[in-house]
């Protein structure tokens, strides 16, 4: 299991928002790179990357950055945020992408995602983003009437394999993370997860890691990271200990 530092963009700064409300964001870099640098720096062994005003406008605007950043690191760079169309996810793995995070789209363009699995199945990854237990999409405005479990057995049958689940409810709050929500999703997906949403100390991730879930191979990580609750070293440490 590894952990991704997450850093998202709006409006050219890195940012993190507070239960995904953008009238609820801290600005912790001016320059996105600066953020991407140091966590690889650290030690970050992939990176997470968000374009918030094009989750908020529905294509990407960041792309640029995410070019910038590639250039810049090492890493993989995992990246979503507005890709609702076959050509804004071909410009997304053309600006350097290793994975492209599919939101929105994916549950509302049954042919896009069924193309972009065909064209890109290892290189695709869908966002399961739970707010008060149902699937919010179009950058947390809008809720769908679905309980995750669902919406991923759903997903799976149309051959999507990677997921990235986070708990809205908690993101960006530091609050801690329910263990009892994660065995459950743990339990719905077959192939594998990632995991984000109220991470806020080292004892989370370790207590991530002594759930042993096979299928949840990382974990993304903004809000702690930028406030120092723990290192890179510390936190990827926490994830490989047993």
């Amino acid at each position: 299991m590894i952990l991704l530092p997450a850093i998202d963009i709006l409006e050219g700064k890195a940012v993190r928002l507070a239960r995904g409300e953008f009238d609820q964001r801290t600005e912790y870099d001016t320059d996105p790179v600066d953020a991407a640098r140091r966590w690889v720096a650290a030690g970050a062994r992939a990176l997470h990357v968000v374009d918030l005003d094009g989750a908020r406008s529905g294509a990407p605007v960041n792309l640029e950055q995410v070019e910038r950043i590639v250039r810049e690191v090492d890493v993989p760079v995992q990246f979503g945020g507005g890709l609702r169309s076959t050509v804004s996810v071909r410009k997304a793995l053309a600006a350097g992408a290793d994975r492209v995070v599919l939101g929105t789209a994916a549950y509302t363009d049954q042919e896009f995602l069924d193309d972009a699995i065909a064209t890109w199945r290892a290189r695709i990854v869908v966002a399961v983003d739970v707010r008060g237990g149902q699937v919010s999409v179009s950058g947390w405005t809008e809720e769908i009437d679905l309980k995750p479990e669902d919406v991923i057995e759903r997903m799976q049958q149309r051959g999507v394999s990677t997921f990235a689940y986070t708990s809205v409810d908690r993101d960006g709050m530091l609050g801690g993370i329910d263990l009892d929500e994660v065995r459950r999703i743990s339990g719905a997906v077959r192939g594998h997860f990632l995991y984000s949403g109220g991470i806020g100390s080292v004892e989370d991730l370790q207590a991530l890691r002594a759930l042993r879930l096979v299928n949840l191979t990382g974990v993304i990580s903004g809000k702690a990271l930028y406030e120092g609750r723990f290192t890179v070293a510390d936190g990827q440490a926490a994830l490989a200990s047993r």
